[in-house]
């Protein structure tokens, strides 16, 4: 355990006293959240720090359960018959969705993501409500979201400094 404490740079933004989101940003938590298709992903749950930089990188999103069911409905098909995803096990319902791939629609409290289809959320692995976000999911997750971007695979402080942990209205 203390080996996860010692590597740990994200963390919930409910889970740090004396952070917030800023006043002149908008709290997105229980907004909406919508795919490249118009398709419904889920609902924003929580927000996730990089506590080195001191700023939001990702959501976590809690999916919705046409996407779930979805995902089931493709875990069931032959190998021969498309491409599969992870097996996501019973009560993983939450994915990251790095934050410079959103945009955000205040007017209707939706989030939208720009570049990440339907199939993509599908296929990601999915992780329990709260649960410690490691490099490794880090990389397979955006990996599946952006299969054709290069990616370092180090520890540096750089990985965050990529265009899809730009800077929003968060």
């Amino acid at each position: 355990m203390a080996d996860e404490n010692k590597e740990k740079v994200l963390f919930y933004l409910d889970e740090l006293s004396g952070y917030k989101v800023d006043s002149d940003y908008s709290d997105i938590r229980g907004w909406e959240v919508v795919d490249a298709d118009n398709r419904i992903i889920g609902e924003v749950d929580n927000l996730l720090v990089n506590k080195n930089s001191e700023r939001v990188v990702y959501l976590d999103v809690e999916i919705d359960e046409s996407l779930a069911t979805e995902a089931r409905k493709m875990q069931e098909l032959p190998a021969n018959e498309g491409a599969h995803g992870f097996m996501n096990e019973e009560g993983k319902n939450h994915l990251i969705i790095p934050i410079g791939a959103v945009s955000l629609d205040e007017d209707n409290k939706k989030v939208f993501t720009k570049d990440i289809a339907h199939d993509k959320f599908v296929r990601t692995q999915w992780i329990n409500k709260g649960a410690h976000i490691d490099r490794d999911y880090e990389m397979k997750t955006f990996k599946n979201y952006f299969p054709d971007g290069t990616l370092d695979d180090s520890h540096n402080r750089d990985f965050y400094n990529r265009r899809e942990f730009g800077h929003n209205r968060i």
